[in-house]
């Protein structure tokens, strides 16, 4: 319980910003990404990841981190699919790519206390999906030797798809 107040808290803190001086229009207009396109992405990050010799599984969520499409390579750990979910969605859920996240949440840095929101999984292979300097998404990659491989995968989950998002 305590863990989940102190993730509510953060989360009010990190949208205190952006509403500051907004309109006070009654509706809030955004852009999330399509489901076949968010199938597209995990098919190409599980490919990308499969020529480099590794068994992924690959995610995508939405602009709130509810999961769109989610494919698991045959050999990939049991882990993997949950783990990719969690990187993806930390990733939409702290705005900022998980590779950035570790670094600044490791032992003994003044944000490591991050580490301990329920769900937050602070590795490196959760990649923001951005459109017209909009959040619509993420990509979460697990299975390969390192999170930077995993980011890797994921980039190009998202590169596959990239001539038809307006950037």
């Amino acid at each position: 319980m305590r863990e989940t107040l102190a993730a509510l808290a953060l989360a009010s803190l990190l949208a205190l910003p952006a509403a500051a001086g907004e309109d006070e229009a009654p509706l809030v207009d955004f852009r999330t990404l399509r489901p076949s396109l968010a199938h597209e992405m995990v098919a190409a990050a599980v490919a990308a990841c499969r020529e480099k010799g590794y068994q992924v599984a690959a995610a995508v969520v939405d602009r709130f981190g509810v999961p769109q499409a989610l494919l698991r390579d045959v050999l990939a750990g049991p882990h993997t699919p949950a783990t990719a979910i969690r990187k993806a969605w930390t990733a939409v859920s702290f705005r900022s790519d998980t590779a950035a996240l570790a670094e600044a949440t490791k032992a003994g840095a003044i944000d490591s206390g991050a580490r301990f929101i329920p769900g937050a999984l602070m590795l490196g292979g959760g990649v923001l999906v951005e459109v017209e300097g909009r959040i619509v998404g993420a990509v979460g990659v697990s299975g390969s030797p390192s999170g930077q491989e995993d980011a890797a995968c994921a980039k190009a989950g998202i590169a596959a798809v990239a001539d038809r998002l307006p950037f």
